[in-house]
């Protein structure tokens, strides 16, 4: 391949189609600059520190793990490759989730680390997601375009030592598995009948070895790892991915549904009717429950409509705060406000731990089905109170000139204008709505809810002829 395509270096991960935007090279040259932005960064901070040495006694190390799609065996090899002659020293981690992954770099106290991964995505896809110290992403604002330049500038040096894989972390699942049992503590789950939907992929290792240590009958369908996606695509977020799950959950009579996407950082549940939950009701249940364990903490989630989230964690006396959309940076605000819980409308799911604040979906699976066991009701019973509001849908729209429908939406609806961030946010008595531009595509996307279903639609048309410029 000639060239690599720049477009790859996105605002939360590096992801592209392999051999037609990245080939191995490219992933040697990645694992390269993600060595080098490591230890420039490292190096610096030790040479500031006034209470440390000059120069560090041990080198720089940094995990590495894989998922198993068809091309990451080289990639990864290559990714090792590119690290070590920049001097770094890496741990194997081999094939692991990305909360497995997360888990690792922060549990083990390495430097950094960086997984060969195209999450979600179609099995010709590719791609890779970086972390420094404590599993805090590297994000496009933080790394991830130094990393883009240098590797199209192609200009590494030599360095004086090579580094050496000094750890291969062979039992990093069930050391992962444990703590999560650990940081709940005392469990006491009925033995309900549970289907699991993990799409062929990273969930499939992690949720058979997870639902071992728990008394549920565990209905495990596309449990093999395969790279190709044989039954259906590694989304949950498109409900039409979940069909298969859902319908498995009413053939067999099943308490819970669960789907987990490609690398099994995003988490959706399935009620006993068969029927995806929201993923604003599932964080707020969570909320609830993490308030419970921490009074008045501070919770933390993403601007797109969800406000059954903002209710439970004002009824049930925490600090709702609004963040930005993305994994990364919804994180970030995490650390910053010290949030003890974090969610995203997509699936992700946030838990402060000792070590990093990173997605846990089994901690937020022991969560559930211990409120679950309680509460005595089947699931769509005890969500149904929460089904408060009616929402649109994120819906897309291409748009020529992004700057010339936000400032029409803020002409017309100026008054309601409640957040001028990540887009624009307009809030009324009976409904609410935010538009963002996409980072990469000439589209914005609508997501507005509603008190009522006629209100949602009457709404959900005006604003879209807003965004159409009719």
């Amino acid at each position: 391949m000639e060239k690599i395509n720049k477009n790859i270096f996105k605002a939360y991960d590096i992801r592209g189609i392999y051999n037609e935007d990245f080939d191995d090279d490219d992933g040697y040259k990645i694992g390269r600059a993600f060595a080098h932005l490591i230890k420039t960064e490292k190096t610096t901070n030790y040479k500031s520190a006034t209470n440390l040495q000059i120069e560090r006694e041990d080198k720089i190390k940094v995990g590495v793990a894989r998922d198993m799609r068809v091309s990451s065996p080289e990639l990864y090899k290559q990714v090792i490759k590119g690290v070590l002659d920049e001097g770094v020293n890496v741990v194997e981690f081999d094939l692991a989730s990305t909360p497995t992954f997360y888990f690792g770099v922060a549990k083990h106290t390495l430097d950094g680390g960086i997984q060969v991964s195209a999450s979600h995505n179609p099995p010709e896809y590719n791609g890779f997601k970086m972390t420094r110290a404590n599993a805090i992403p590297i994000s496009g604002e933080t790394g991830i375009m130094i990393i883009r330049d240098q590797v199209l500038a192609d200009n590494f040096e030599e360095v004086e030592s090579k580094g050496e894989v000094v750890e291969t972390l062979e039992n990093l699942l069930s050391e992962h598995i444990a703590y999560a049992f650990d940081f709940f503590g005392d469990v006491n789950i009925k033995p309900f009948k549970i289907v699991v939907d993990t799409a062929n992929a990273m969930g499939g290792l992690m949720f058979k070895k997870f639902f071992d240590k728990l008394p549920c009958e565990l209905i495990h369908i596309n449990a093999e790892l395969d790279g190709t996606f044989p039954a259906h695509e590694a989304d949950p977020l498109k409900d039409e991915n979940n069909k298969q799950l859902q319908d498995k959950v009413l053939e067999t009579g099943a308490d819970l549904g669960i789907a987990l996407d490609g690398d099994a950082d995003r988490i959706f549940f399935i009620d006993n009717e068969g029927k995806t939950i929201e993923q604003s009701i599932v964080r707020g249940i969570l909320a609830k429950l993490f308030l419970v364990k921490n009074p008045g903490a501070t919770i933390c989630y993403d601007i797109r409509p969800g406000k059954i989230t903002e209710d439970m964690i004002l009824e049930n006396g925490g600090k709702p705060v609004v963040t930005k959309v993305g994994h990364s940076l919804i994180k970030e605000k995490a650390r910053e406000v010290g949030a003890v819980f974090a969610g995203e409308s997509s699936g992700h799911f946030f838990v402060k731990l000792p070590f990093g604040i990173f997605e846990t979906p089994m901690i937020v699976s022991l969560f559930l089905l211990q409120e679950l066991s309680e509460a005595g009701k089947t699931v769509s019973e005890y969500i149904k109170p929460l089904q408060r509001y009616f929402h649109s849908g994120e819906i897309n729209f291409s748009v020529e000139d992004k700057d010339a429908v936000f400032n029409k939406l803020k002409e017309i609806y100026k008054e309601n204008l409640k957040y001028d961030f990540d887009g624009v946010t307009f809030e009324w008595e009976d409904f609410w709505f935010n538009v963002r531009a996409s980072n990469t595509e000439s589209k914005m996307r609508l997501n507005l809810e509603a008190r009522t279903k006629e209100i949602m639609e009457e709404k959900r048309g005006e604003i879209s002829l807003v965004i159409n410029g009719k």
